[in-house]
């Protein structure tokens, strides 16, 4: 019985657990419905709000080829968090490009993970306690579990190249 109890409980909170993915709300903050969490690039992508920008910004954004390429073989063994809030201008403009960047790296999606923040740039649970977020999006670059650098809200230059400086520095 205690084996069956167990398992019971497993079930449960793992049911708990993903019923928290690409979670929606209304936020008092900005006064509109948002996603807080984590959150996958589809579910993102395709809410509304953030839908209405994302598909031109990603389209029309182009990559430096030449960065691109100095770039992907420094991104060997990188995990990416993105901090973001669907309501966010600058993440609306920035996502969409960093999107396209990842894409034409080939980096996996299970290399990178998806965090949606609210109007006071909190999520629940403690998600992005330590995490030192104050302005989104913010893009965490790490290596073996160690912080390498962040793009905190815009670029200095693109998120291409302030990339490519995070890793040359290192």
């Amino acid at each position: 019985m205690n084996k069956l109890l167990t398992l019971l409980v497993l079930f449960v909170g793992f049911q708990a657990s993903a019923q928290e993915l690409n979670k929606k709300k209304q936020d008092p903050f900005r006064n509109k419905e948002i996603m807080i969490n984590n959150c996958t690039r589809e579910s993102v992508c395709n809410f509304p709000e953030f839908k209405t920008m994302y598909d031109t910004m990603y389209e029309s954004y182009a990559p430096d080829a030449a960065v691109l390429s100095s770039l992907k073989p420094l991104m060997e063994g990188v995990k990416i968090t993105i901090v973001m809030g669907t309501w966010c201008g600058d993440s609306k403009l920035q996502v969409p490009h960093f999107y396209k960047i990842t894409d034409q790296l080939g980096i996996a999606a299970e290399d990178m993970t998806l965090i949606c923040v609210d109007g006071e740039k909190k999520a629940e649970h403690g998600l992005i306690d330590g995490m030192n977020i104050e302005r989104v999006p913010t893009f965490i670059f790490s290596k073996d579990g160690k912080e390498i650098g962040r793009i905190v809200e815009s670029p200095r230059d693109t998120l291409e190249k302030d990339a490519l400086d995070l890793f040359s520095k290192k």
